[in-house]
């Protein structure tokens, strides 16, 4: 990274949390499409050490997840026809879950959608969190027994459970979505209060995300190429959201409001993360 100014770095990371695509960002800066990629890949690393390090011991009391569809390389139903496919084709989701008062996200995961996903990522959730909490979900089969597994009964859980029917006549077309006819609330452990039993802050990070990376964006090409750079985007941005977006309702960022951090941080902050991981140049001292 020694060719990259800090200027040029923060320019590049910045663009790349603003839902540019990787050839865009190459095209406006001048650097070289492998430049961008390897900076992605370096900050993407530093920021998954630094998410697993500091996001821990937190005192949320409500939280609430669910996953987020995307594909890397190709579509599920297009990868055994696909040239060169790597390992990791095919239909990819992303799990989050997010504090619903300082609207932190705890934690991600990037793979399936399910059990073994669904498990992983909820003793995750679990490790990070400091005290019972009241978690909401959406109706997804496989949250059940994550959940049993990872809190036992120290959670009051519950799920909302949508129904959808046919789209209406005039919303009818190939991508039209199913019409959510309504809800039900569903408690499954412990005694949530039904008043808080919401996925909506879930929903909308979804919506932040496809607004702010370019592999999220739906019917591109702007997909994710690799799975390791899908999961390299995603803690870049996990780390941005947390620590340096200003959230418009608190006025601060989440990591401040949830206690994490005293101030908000900016792009250099992430650079010196880079940096601190680069492996040291320069000629080994002789012992004399």
């Amino acid at each position: 990274m020694s060719k990259l100014t800090l200027n040029e770095r923060v320019q590049i990371l910045s663009l790349l949390c603003e839902g540019a695509s990787m050839r865009s960002i190459s095209r406006v800066t001048g650097k070289s499409i492998n430049t961008v990629t390897k900076l992605l890949a370096e900050a993407g690393e530093a920021c998954i050490d630094f998410h697993d390090e500091h996001v821990r011991g937190l005192n949320c009391k409500r939280v609430e997840c669910d996953e987020i569809w995307a594909f890397v390389y190709a579509k599920e139903k297009n990868v055994d026809t696909a040239k060169n496919a790597p390992t990791f084709a095919g239909d990819c989701w992303t799990w989050t879950s997010i504090c619903a008062d300082s609207k932190l996200i705890c934690n991600w995961f990037v793979g399936g959608r399910d059990a073994d996903y669904a498990e992983m990522f909820m003793n995750d959730l679990a490790d990070r969190l400091n005290n019972r909490v009241q978690l909401t979900t959406d109706g997804h089969k496989a949250y059940l027994n994550a959940i049993e597994g990872a809190f036992a009964n120290e959670i009051d859980y519950a799920q909302l459970v949508k129904q959808y029917g046919a789209a209406p006549d005039s919303a009818k077309g190939r991508y039209s979505p199913a019409q959510c006819t309504g809800a039900k609330k569903k408690a499954r452990i412990g005694n949530p209060d039904e008043r808080f039993v919401s996925t909506s802050y879930a929903e909308r990070q979804n919506l932040t995300m496809r607004m702010h990376m370019r592999r999220f964006t739906r019917l591109t090409n702007a997909f994710s190429k690799k799975y390791e750079s899908h999961c390299h985007m995603v803690a870049l941005y996990t780390v941005w959201y947390n620590f340096i977006r200003t959230h418009k309702t608190l006025k601060t960022t989440p990591a401040v409001a949830a206690g994490l951090a005293d101030a908000p941080r900016g792009f250099d902050f992430i650079v010196a993360l880079v940096e601190a991981r680069a492996p040291k140049t320069g000629r080994p001292k002789k012992n004399t």
